[in-house]
């Protein structure tokens, strides 16, 4: 154990002694010196701290100098009642300090109590009750702050992560002192009842076991009474002036005392004021002038230095700005910050500005957050913080969404309209401006609102639009999703699994597989709109078969058959059987004697005639189903699917290819088509 937190537990094995042990007067005296140390050393570090939390130990730190006190004051009590003596220490406060007069003593000792109890320990008490109850009902409001900071990319995920365990910290730091301020109070009162008691039965043991008359018992056992009153005092003292500065500190660039020089003094006309007062102080009343005019003097004094001060760095503050602005335009890091591209951003034109402000009633921020978590769930990915600005290069009523710094989708509100869109049979007494739904492309109009109501009786889906944006913006991450995942964002899904899968992961990565390729194989499930999340399944499979291969899009096939109950749920309807679309023999014996084996992997390389015949064979069958309102899906063997899909993919990116081994034994699967060549 290191010696730092050996001297912490000794410290607490001491005040049990102390408690129970009768200790030697020069131990006694050692131990009230070091009781004076540390409260000053405390009441030092909260005037220098910059911010309570910096000082978060402080309720448990006073708990244990409270109890270290009281230990003193019982061991200082047996010592007194049974030796008629303290140590060096309480005399010299009980002689030297109050001058050997008991009276005066007592009355010095009765002031710091009062001080203590009355002025500093009841406002320090009521500050803290305070603090940690609007603490507690400011967490919602700052953890809304937050949220919306991250999703307007104000702040990144590890400086929110940071500023919420702040709001945490904050709430039970406050909640620690709102308790630990009765620590404080009770030791106030304790203090007054341990010198009533060793007044009382000093004397009697002063006159009835030592001899003693009343006023020799009195005087001794008075003035030995009262220098450890005032001992032990002292050190409460500070502590309770601590407490009141660490439960009325608020968050600051600097220490206590440089605040208050700065503030105090940021108006120096107010010092000639306080001159002027002081000075006609002296003059008009029987006050000797001796006093006030040099303390005049010395205020004007410090008027005019601190006005002279602001005067010369006004000068200098322009030319030194533009310094300053140069240097910086000059500087690498200027040119190295401009490199920087944002993962996700969305901008807009000015008429749009009311969708992502909160005082004009916009919630594009929640749905943000929203989309984040929907897509966190259904793909098992966590998307990266969607910066939001405006654009004043937009149209009024236009926005776009930009991935690593490229545009990949575009659309155009009328705020004050909704989107309706047409159950198939256009009904021409619903006016409005032809438009089409950005996210899935379909034939739209923006209606005024009230033509709301008859749209949505003749069968129309009218949509709002914040919706229709969020609805745009889901679609196109889900579809990108496989570009937002990059080896930073794989090492920390990896991470994640690691805390629960120890085993699994070190089996994996870093071999026989890198992280760069566990994201290549993620990425591939991505780009077919395969989730991720179940990220235990697929790193078994990868343990299973990455000593076998390390080709990405075999082991991507691997995967994929090892997620069959979750494909097959994601296409199938219950209680419809699963309409498909099937290669011909001839088209899948085409495709796999097109394949080309090399060291870097396998490629499909196929007769341009062929490859146009296939494609237009599946645009015919796809064709049929398009009107039928059905979503085709292609199904072939294992051994070509992926190279289906990169034949296909190019024409026909939102149709799904599947294999037979990635559904599920018991699924109806009907037929419905042949993709066939001459």
């Amino acid at each position: 154990m290191p010696a730092r937190d050996l001297s912490v537990l000794l410290m607490v094995v001491l005040i049990v002694a102390m408690l129970i042990i009768p200790l030697p007067s020069w131990l006694l005296s050692v131990l009230i010196i070091i009781n004076i140390s540390l409260a000053l050393l405390v009441l030092l570090t909260s005037m220098n701290m910059r911010e309570p939390l910096q000082f978060s130990i402080f309720p448990s730190l006073l708990l244990l100098l409270t109890l270290f006190r009281l230990g003193l004051n019982v061991s200082t009590t047996r010592s007194i009642l049974s030796k008629g003596e303290a140590g060096g220490v309480v005399e010299t406060f009980g002689t030297f300090v109050v001058g050997g007069n008991v009276v005066v003593g007592f009355v010095v000792f009765l002031i710091l109590i009062i001080i203590q109890f009355v002025v500093i320990t009841k406002g320090a008490e009521r500050v803290s009750e305070v603090a940690a109850r609007f603490t507690l009902d400011a967490m919602p409001g700052k953890q809304m702050s937050i949220d919306a900071d991250l999703n307007a990319g104000m702040i990144s995920e590890q400086q929110a992560r940071e500023r919420r365990e702040k709001v945490a910290q904050e709430a039970d730091f406050y909640g620690a002192m709102d308790g630990a301020s009765k620590f404080v109070k009770g030791d106030a009162i304790a203090g007054i009842i341990i010198v009533v008691i060793n007044m009382l039965f000093g004397m009697v043991v002063g006159v009835v076991q030592q001899g003693l008359d009343v006023a020799e018992a009195a005087q001794r056992y008075t003035l030995l009474t009262v220098g450890d009153g005032i001992v032990s005092q002292i050190p409460a003292l500070l502590i309770s002036t601590a407490t009141g500065i660490v439960v009325t500190r608020a968050a600051s660039d600097s220490n206590l005392g440089a605040d208050i020089m700065r503030q105090l003094f940021a108006f120096p006309k107010m010092l000639y004021v306080t001159a002027g007062t002081i000075f006609l102080l002296g003059l008009l009343t029987p006050i000797n002038d001796v006093l006030t005019i040099p303390i005049a003097g010395l205020l004007a004094l410090g008027g005019y230095h601190f006005s002279a001060k602001p005067m010369k760095e006004e000068e200098m503050s322009v030319e030194e700005q533009e310094e300053a602005e140069m240097d910086q335009m000059k500087s690498p890091e200027s040119v190295v910050n401009l490199l920087s591209v944002d993962p996700i951003e969305f901008e807009f034109g000015y008429a749009l500005i009311p969708l992502a402000d909160a005082n004009q009633g916009g919630d594009l921020l929640d749905r943000i957050v929203m989309i984040r978590r929907q897509l966190a769930l259904e793909l098992g990915l966590v998307i990266p913080v969607v910066r939001i600005r405006d654009n004043i290069q937009l149209q009024p009523n236009e926005y776009r969404l930009k991935i690593k710094g490229d545009e990949v989708a575009r659309g155009e509100l009328l705020l004050d309209h909704y989107l309706a869109m047409s159950p198939g049979v256009e009904d021409d007494s619903i006016e409005g401006i032809d438009t089409v739904e950005p996210a899935f492309g379909l034939p739209a109009k923006w209606i005024s609102e009230d033509m709301k109501e008859q749209a949505e009786m003749l069968g129309y889906t009218v949509v709002d639009p914040p919706s229709v944006v969020s609805t745009h913006i889901t679609e196109v991450l889900k579809a990108h999703a496989h570009e937002l995942l990059g080896r930073q964002e794989t090492k920390q899904l990896v991470d994640h699994l690691k805390e629960s899968y120890p085993i699994l992961v070190e089996e994996v990565t870093p071999t026989p597989l890198s992280i760069g390729d566990v994201q290549k194989v993620l990425a591939k499930l991505l780009k077919e709109k395969v989730s991720i999340r179940n990220l235990p399944v697929i790193f078994e499979t990868l343990a299973d078969f990455a000593r076998m291969t390390s080709d990405t899009d075999v082991l991507t096939e691997y995967v994929r058959q090892a997620l069959a109950r979750q494909i097959t749920s994601q296409y199938v309807v219950a209680g419809e059987p699963l309409r498909v679309i099937t290669l011909s023999g001839k088209v899948e014996k085409a495709i796999a004697e097109g394949v080309h084996q090399t060291e870097h992997g396998n490629y499909l390389s196929l007769d341009p005639a062929v490859s146009q015949a296939i494609i237009e064979a599946v645009a015919s069958q796809l064709e049929q189903h398009s009107l039928q309102n059905q979503t085709p899906i292609l199904l072939c063997s294992p051994a070509v699917r992926m190279y289906v899909r990169q034949l296909t993919e190019r024409y026909f990116p939102n149709v799904p290819v599947l294999s037979y081994n990635e559904l599920e034994a018991n699924v109806e699967v009907q037929s419905v088509g042949m993709v066939d060549i001459e």
